[in-house]
């Protein structure tokens, strides 16, 4: 049986490649961050597509890749995830330097060794990486993503290299497109008739063992790239103006920031479930702990410093700090775009004024509690012994 993982497969370019593989493949896994955007797909084909994929759902900047571990059947990889934005190196948060290396650079390298065992095989196995033209000239507005795609093509060069000298006929194909219609990426609705044609394209020169493919090239970027190798700096000059000219530098940060807060004390699997589902709905994560356990009424057993370096160094947790009195004062300092709490404050009066606060900043994601060990359990526990 063929079969095939696209990893970015649930829109866009990715949507479309997974689209033309329907005919030609008998299963295809998909890995996304959202679900499949169904409605781009025709709708006579939108019952062989549910029949012929499983969607997992996959933020890659989480460090936890095991879902790979359980795809094993595959004789192809398409990587078509990505994200950037347009805006100067000044105007990026620290969350998205760390969040574009993870997911266009760091994450991609780590899929491939995942299935570096395939690769190398002398049984066919086909392989496609979205890099970006950026990763091939000066990208000015574009640093990090430049940086980051620049590695990424160096990566797959220096490994078609690998796999050539071994005497495998398997490679790599490096797909640096430029922005591309009818995608998501630069902020337009997904259109997969747009796009049919490059997916096309990409899936060809992957089966003809290409390493790389610079759509419209002919047309736009042989000439970009001479005009680059010629006289580099004028053309960092030329590529600031322009952007800076453009309608596409954004303002907004593209990473999802979310917030918690809690005393965490006599840490359990209770805060660590909470913590792990909370990352699941966010790019970064920022834990508030509360200085004392005042605020329910609470005596706490370890000293707040001792609670802070706990959560510091559990991975779903990208910042801790002291959590102001109210969740909505942490609003006006940190910004988040989703709140993160127990179900069991849905409806109180406390809530219910955050609910009115937030309305038009941020989502409020009530978790209900599992079963388990509690903080309850602990102090009752440690109570009776004393």
């Amino acid at each position: 049986m063929k079969k095939a993982l696209v990893v970015g497969g649930n829109s866009g370019i990715g949507l479309s490649i997974c689209q033309n593989l329907l005919d030609s493949y008998d299963y295809i896994y998909i890995v996304g961050k959202a679900p499949v955007c169904s409605s781009a797909l025709p709708d006579e084909i939108r019952r062989t597509f549910e029949e012929k994929t499983s969607f997992f759902k996959l933020n890659l900047i989480n460090e936890d890749f095991s879902i790979f571990d359980k795809i094993t059947d595959i004789d192809t990889l398409v990587i078509t995830a990505g994200f950037g934005r347009v805006a100067l190196f000044e105007d990026l948060t620290d969350a998205e330097i760390k969040n574009l290396m993870n997911v266009d650079f760091t994450a991609i390298v780590r899929i491939i060794k995942k299935y570096y065992a395939l690769i190398k095989n002398k049984k066919d196995f086909y392989t496609a990486v979205m890099g970006s033209i950026a990763g091939h000239v000066a990208s000015p507005y574009f640093s990090v993503y430049g940086a980051a795609k620049s590695g990424l093509c160096r990566f797959m060069e220096s490994i078609n290299t690998e796999l050539k000298a071994a005497g495998l006929a398997n490679r790599i194909l490096d797909v640096s497109p430029g922005s591309l219609k009818g995608t998501a990426f630069n902020g337009e609705e997904n259109n997969l008739v747009l796009v049919d044609s490059v997916a096309k394209e990409i899936l060809e020169k992957m089966y003809a063992r290409e390493t790389l493919y610079i759509p419209q090239y002919e047309e736009i970027y042989k000439d970009v790239l001479s005009r680059y190798k010629n006289a580099p700096e004028a053309f960092g000059d030329d590529s600031y103006r322009y952007k800076a000219q453009s309608k596409r530098i954004s303002d907004k940060p593209q990473v999802v920031v979310g917030y918690l807060s809690g005393t965490f004390d006599l840490f359990h699997i209770g805060h660590l479930n909470l913590l792990r589902r909370a990352k699941e709905h966010c790019d970064y994560l920022i834990v508030g702990v509360h200085n004392s356990g005042a605020w329910k009424g609470k005596e706490t057993y370890i000293p707040f410093e001792e609670r802070c370096e706990i959560l510091r160094n559990i991975k779903f947790v990208d910042m801790v700090v002291e959590s102001p009195d109210e969740d909505s004062d942490a609003w006006s300092i940190y910004r988040y775009d989703k709140l993160f709490v127990g179900s069991d404050y849905k409806g109180t009066e406390r809530f219910k004024r955050y609910e009115d606060f937030l309305a038009d900043k941020a989502e409020i994601i009530y978790f209900p509690y599992t079963k388990g060990t509690s903080s309850t359990q602990l102090r009752d526990a440690i109570s009776k012994k004393k």
